[in-house]
């Protein structure tokens, strides 16, 4: 069960870091939330869903 839940956050982590690639923010935001979703992968992506995007 814990592997799933651990797929699903990669899986969820890629897309936020796509979605991130693919938005209109500047060079340096986007290597801020990159950087901030590799470290902190499940924080990260809910915050960059929740505050990131526009």
């Amino acid at each position: 069960m814990g592997s799933l839940l651990g797929l699903a956050v990669f899986v969820l982590d890629i897309i936020a870091i796509v979605n991130c690639l693919k938005s209109s923010l500047s060079s340096g935001k986007k290597a801020l939330w990159i950087i901030l979703i590799l470290i902190l992968p499940l924080i990260g992506m809910i915050l960059y869903f929740l505050l990131g995007k526009k």
